[in-house]
């Protein structure tokens, strides 16, 4: 069973740098994309950014470009999101997701597995 697990959260400053982790367990994930996915209190969850586990292929939702990264730990079978200039727009539930393939790496109903979630919050 597919298994994944959001760590990393809390409260930061606006300007600061937080890491989430995905922890991801449950069968070989060399064909798949991992993306995290935010919501916002009172919004739709949204994309933020993905990676093609197998290539290293990325993407990222333009409000958060230049200032997060994503990235993967085959060892670990862990993916990270470095979160650097931080603002107070950026506090939302972030949860990560998993899905075969890349078609579609934005659409959060292509996602078939997801994790708990982990909450930003950042303070002006």
């Amino acid at each position: 069973q597919v298994q994944l697990v959001e760590s990393g959260g809390g409260l930061v400053q606006a300007g600061g740098s937080l890491r989430l982790s995905c922890a991801a367990s449950g069968r070989t994930f060399s064909s798949s994309t991992m993306g995290w996915f935010r919501q916002a209190p009172g919004k739709e969850r949204e994309f933020v950014a993905a990676i093609y586990w197998g290539g290293g292929l990325t993407s990222y939702a333009d409000p958060v470009k230049g200032r997060f990264t994503i990235s993967r730990d085959n060892a670990k079978n862990t993916v990270y999101l470095q979160m650097n200039s931080l603002k107070p727009e950026d506090t939302a539930v972030y949860h990560c997701g998993t899905k075969s393939g890349w078609v579609r790496f934005y659409s959060d109903a292509s996602y078939e597995y997801w994790g708990q979630g982990t909450q930003v919050t950042v303070s002006s």
